[in-house]
């Protein structure tokens, strides 16, 4: 529970009588609503029915393109938003097994096994279920779909619950394999790694050409071997409590920094790396954006084609069923540019202020047209923005 960021968003309001004002969309997105129902709040997209039209997942349901008909992959039903959580979080399209048709992979309640649905091949009936790496639970709340070892294949970074350790669950790469292979990057009993911790990304922090892991308690040194369940934690202050994090050079001084975005309370955040006297590394954080609370999902795409990618993000519209502060709020979905050489270093754009984002957000061309276009589901329902910023 994030206290100090509902202490901002108080006293925010407070003084101003009210909720903050928001600014208005500046209309460079099309909006589509698939639906009103609170189904999921994971979201993907793929090409499910092999038409060579991309499809959209939310949870136990997709979304036939172009018409967005809704079909059903197993048994499911529509969820009360201001009661009760989805059984599925985080979504992604892949072809898991390697048969040529898309899958769905479904990360379900913090803590919980992750599985995946197998393609039926346009087949009536529903979708055959196969868990994760032997039912391995997915803790933190912020898992990330990430190629690992650069295989050209997503993997899942996460926490193991049981052995409170950081693993990464590697996809299978042989056709016909159901299974995914669990491995281990850190020691036991390490931060970042309860059913609910909140923050996890992966990239280069030292430069030394190897990825480390980040939570908000610090970082894990990458080694070549990343199988090896041995890398070194650097305990750091990465914020509070927080969504995807993202590991990138903000100010262009050669080292990277890492943006945060609060999953529960108000603040979007960048940590920027310092060198301490005896040349270890320290962060500093700086605030980039207040507009919205429950910020607890992040992703990074070059929207507007100019080689650079946008920091993409939204509010988890009644993240707990309305009982934090600010949490039924107007469900703003926002882009920052990132713009190194000119402080302070990031501009803001907002696509919606009706929509918000849930678990994870999806970028993707859905129309055809080279431009990416984004995907969300939430309590707010399921909602598809085509990219109009080339217009």
């Amino acid at each position: 529970m994030c206290i100090k960021g509902f202490q901002v968003w108080v006293t925010l309001v407070f003084v101003l009588g009210a909720a903050p004002i928001y600014a208005q969309p500046d209309g460079s997105f099309k909006k589509t609503k698939l639906t009103g129902d609170f189904i999921s709040e994971g979201v993907a997209v793929a090409d499910l029915n092999k038409d060579g039209k991309t499809d959209i997942v939310a949870g136990y349901y997709w979304f036939e393109a172009p018409a967005w008909t809704k079909h059903e992959l197993a048994p499911s039903r529509v969820f009360d938003p201001r009661k009760e959580y989805s059984n599925s979080f985080l979504n992604l399209g892949m072809d898991v097994n390697l048969d040529g048709w898309d899958d769905v992979v479904i990360v379900d309640f913090p803590g919980k096994a992750a599985f995946w649905f197998e393609n039926p091949h346009n087949k009536p009936g529903a979708w055959q279920k196969h868990y994760i790496a032997d039912s391995v639970g997915v803790s933190n709340e912020s898992p990330g779909f990430i190629d690992m070892d650069g295989d050209g294949r997503l993997d899942i970074l996460c926490g193991d619950p049981a052995k409170k350790q950081v693993i990464w669950l590697k996809a299978p790469v042989k056709k016909g394999e159901t299974q995914w292979q669990r491995f281990p990057l850190s020691k036991e009993n390490v931060a970042g790694t309860e059913n609910f911790s909140h923050g996890i990304g992966y990239g280069d922090v030292d430069k030394d050409g190897i990825g480390d892991v980040v939570v908000r308690e610090g970082w894990f040194k990458g080694k070549k071997d990343n199988k090896s369940g041995n890398w070194d934690f650097y305990p750091a202050n990465l914020g509070e409590p927080c969504s995807h994090m993202q590991v990138l050079d903000i100010n262009g001084d050669g080292r990277n920094d890492v943006v945060s975005a609060s999953a529960h309370a108000l603040g979007i955040w960048w940590h920027e790396q310092l060198k301490t006297s005896d040349g270890k590394i320290d962060f500093k954080t700086h605030l980039i954006s207040n507009t919205t609370a429950q910020t607890h999902s992040s992703i990074m795409a070059d929207l507007n084609g100019d080689g650079k990618k946008e920091y993409i993000t939204g509010k988890r519209f009644l993240a707990h069923h309305g009982r934090d502060p600010g949490d039924s709020d107007p469900a703003i979905l926002l882009y920052f540019e990132i713009t190194p050489g000119k402080e302070p270093y990031f501009k803001e754009h907002m696509i919606d202020n009706d929509s918000g984002a849930g678990l994870n957000i999806t970028v993707h061309d859905m129309n055809g047209d080279r431009w990416p276009d984004i995907v969300i589901a939430n309590k707010n329902g399921v909602f598809l923005f085509e990219n109009q910023l080339k217009k």
